[in-house]
């Protein structure tokens, strides 16, 4: 898992909404990566609008939620990006 340096403080707010609202819905469900995408633009937007301060935080929640492996269920995810949000690598 790669993760930037340091992570902003939009960035660790999404990763813990992100990982919220995989456990709120579904969460032994199979996570998908076009999941990931989608969510990460939302996110962003939902905080910042429309704006070039929305694309830079998507750009930089992307780069700190990894791809999704085949099989991770919504759940196995959400725990991910919460280690992630701690500053936990791999």
């Amino acid at each position: 898992m790669t993760t930037p340096l340091v992570l902003s403080d939009d960035t660790i707010l999404l990763l813990g909404r992100f990982a919220d609202s995989l456990d709120a819905r579904r969460p032994h469900a199979e996570m998908r990566e076009e999941i990931r995408l989608a969510r990460c633009l939302v996110f962003a937007e939902q905080l910042h609008g429309p704006t070039e301060k929305a694309f830079d935080t998507e750009q930089d929640l992307l780069a700190a939620a990894p791809p999704v492996r085949p099989g991770q269920s919504r759940a196995e995810y959400a725990a991910l990006l919460r280690l992630v949000a701690r500053g936990v690598r791999q």
